[in-house]
């Protein structure tokens, strides 16, 4: 689900940048759909995809329920350091989400 954003929305809960509307947007749930969750949190679409292709969803049901779990874990930290440096649309391919 895309999602519309304006300059005054929240950054990204997991890189901290700026959502700018277009297709660098995104939502995602923290308790994955298939597990019951309804909330979703506007975020980048590369940073959509790179929770996707790091956690399955039971890992993200079980142990990364929140950005500050998935903070912790070492492949997303590089991640983050290197997309900081991006602007905030920057789109790119990441690897398949795990099943």
């Amino acid at each position: 689900m895309k999602v519309r954003a304006t300059q005054d929305s929240e950054p990204c809960p997991l890189c901290g940048r700026p959502i700018v509307e277009g297709p660098g947007a995104d939502r995602h749930h923290w308790l994955p759909k298939s597990r019951g969750g309804r909330a979703s949190e506007a975020i980048h679409v590369i940073c959509h995809r790179k929770l996707h292709s790091v956690f399955t969803p039971k890992e993200l049901a079980a142990d990364y329920g929140t950005p500050e779990a998935v903070r912790a874990h070492p492949e997303i930290a590089k991640f983050i350091r290197w997309i900081r440096r991006k602007p905030p649309g920057y789109i790119d391919r990441h690897d398949k989400p795990k099943k």
